[in-house]
C-alpha cells in the first residue's frame, strides 16, 4: 500500500518470537503445555504398571490402585489423553486405558477414565485418583485386590473371594472350553477369562448398569460383535449371588453358555438375533448336560401345558433382563429350542453353519431369510410352522 514502511521478514518472526507467550503467529492463543506433561506423566505410569515398579509408580502420584492390579498378568497398559480441563494447579484428565491380559486377549480391552491431577512448585504433574469416567463401568481391580487363580484353559480373577471359589470356577471353566470346542470347532483361542466380583452390586459396578437389571442373572459376557477376529477379549462376568443358588449342573450349563459367547464372537455380529445367539449357547450349554426338555425349558413347558404355543420366535426386546422374568426365561428357551431342532432335522453342522452365515450379513435386514433359504433350504415362515410343532411335540 503507498505510503506504508515496509517490514523485514527478520522483524516479523522476532514480533512473533516476543508475543509468542501471549499468542501463536498464526493469531490463536498459545497451546497449553498441560496436555503434553499429563500424557508424558501417564506414559511413566502405565511404563511402572507393566515393570511392576512400585516407585515408579509412586513418583507418578498416588499409589492407590497399584497392588490390587498386582496379580493380573499384564501384557500391555496405556493411556490415551483425550482432553485436559486445567484450573491453575489442578486438572481434570480424560484418557482411554487400553490393556491385554497376557496371554488371552488378542486386541485390547479399552475403557475411559478420569483423572484428577495436581501440580506442585516446581510445574510437576501427579496423579491424585484414577476412575471410571462418567457412564463407564468399573474395572475389577477398581473395587478392591484382585487374586488370579489360572486353570488350564482359563484365568479367574476375582474380588472379596476366597481362593478354593476361584479355583472351582476355573474347573467349571476348563470343562467349558473342550465342550465348546466339540460343539463349534476349534476356530477360537479356546481360553476364557472370568471375573468374580463380590456381590450382584459390583458385578452390575463392572457393567456401568444398576444392580436391578442383572438379579437373578448368574453370569454375563461383554465383548464387541462384528470385529472378527480383531474383537476385543471377552470376558465372563458372574454375578456370586445367584451362581451360589444353582446346582452343579447348573453352574456348568451357565459357564458353558457363557465360555459360547466366546467363542462364537468373532462370527457374531449386529446381523445376529438374539433367539439365535442365545439359544445357539443354551444349546451348546444343555448339550450332553443329560436335561430333560421340561427341565431345560420349564417355563415354556408351562405355557404349552396351558395352551400357550408361541406365534413367533422372541424379538430382541423379548431378552432384556429388566422386563418379566417369565418372559426372558421362555425367550431363552424359544431360542434354544430352535437351535435344537435345526441340530436334530438338519445336522448340527448345519446349525454351525447357519449361525455363521447370519452373522456374516452386512446388516440385519434379511439375514436369516437369506440363511436359511442358502443353508436350510427353508422359508422363515416355514420354519416357524416347523418349530411351533416341534415346540408342541417335545414339551406336551
Amino acid at each position: 500500500m503507498a505510503g506504508r514502511r515496509q517490514v523485514s521478514g527478520a522483524s516479523v518472526v522476532a514480533l512473533c518470537l516476543l508475543l509468542v507467550s501471549l499468542v501463536a503467529c498464526g493469531g490463536g492463543p498459545a497451546a497449553d503445555p498441560a496436555r503434553a506433561q499429563v500424557q508424558a506423566l501417564l506414559d511413566r505410569r502405565a511404563e511402572a504398571v507393566l515393570d511392576r515398579d512400585a516407585s515408579a509408580y509412586g513418583r507418578t502420584g498416588t499409589r492407590a490402585g497399584f497392588d490390587a492390579l498386582r496379580a493380573v498378568p499384564l501384557a500391555d497398559w496405556s493411556y490415551r489423553v483425550t482432553a485436559v480441563d486445567r484450573t491453575g494447579d489442578t486438572a481434570t484428565a480424560s484418557a482411554d486405558l487400553s490393556y491385554r491380559v497376557d496371554g488371552y486377549d488378542r486386541s485390547p480391552v479399552t475403557t475411559a477414565r478420569s483423572l484428577r491431577l495436581s501440580r506442585d512448585r516446581d510445574g510437576h504433574w501427579s496423579v491424585d485418583s484414577d476412575r471410571p469416567a462418567h457412564r463407564s463401568g468399573e474395572q475389577l481391580w477398581d473395587q478392591g485386590t484382585a487374586r488370579a487363580v489360572r486353570g488350564e484353559r482359563s484365568l479367574v480373577l476375582g474380588v472379596g473371594q476366597p481362593e478354593a471359589a476361584l479355583r472351582d470356577y476355573a474347573e467349571l471353566a476348563d470343562r467349558a472350553v473342550p465342550a465348546v470346542s466339540d460343539a463349534w470347532g476349534p476356530r477360537w483361542p479356546r481360553r476364557v477369562v472370568v471375573l468374580v466380583p463380590e456381590s450382584l452390586e459390583d458385578m452390575a459396578g463392572l457393567l456401568g448398569s444398576p444392580a436391578s437389571s442383572y438379579r437373578g442373572i448368574a453370569a454375563v459376557t461383554t465383548g464387541a460383535t462384528g470385529a472378527g477376529t480383531r474383537a476385543p477379549a471377552d470376558r465372563v462376568i458372574v454375578n456370586p449371588d445367584a451362581f451360589a443358588l444353582l446346582g452343579d449342573s447348573g453352574r456348568q450349563v451357565v459357564l458353558t453358555h457363557e465360555t459360547t459367547h466366546v467363542a462364537t464372537r468373532a462370527d457374531t455380529s449386529a446381523a445376529t438375533p438374539l433367539w439365535l445367539s442365545e439359544g445357539f449357547a443354551d444349546w451348546v450349554g444343555y448339550r450332553g448336560a443329560g436335561r430333560a426338555p421340561d427341565e431345560a425349558a420349564p417355563e415354556l413347558a408351562q405355557a404349552v401345558g396351558r395352551g400357550e404355543l408361541p406365534e413367533a420366535l422372541p424379538d430382541d426386546d423379548d431378552f432384556g433382563f429388566s422386563g418379566d422374568a417369565d418372559r426372558l426365561a421362555r425367550a431363552y428357551e424359544s431360542g434354544w429350542t430352535a437351535c435344537r431342532l435345526i441340530a436334530e432335522h438338519w445336522g448340527e453342522e448345519r446349525l454351525r453353519e447357519f449361525y455363521r452365515a447370519v452373522g456374516a450379513h452386512q446388516g440385519r435386514r434379511g439375514a436369516v431369510e437369506d440363511a436359511m433359504a442358502r443353508v436350510l433350504d427353508t422359508t422363515p415362515a416355514e420354519f416357524t410352522a416347523r418349530w411351533r410343532q416341534y415346540v408342541r411335540e417335545l414339551l406336551a
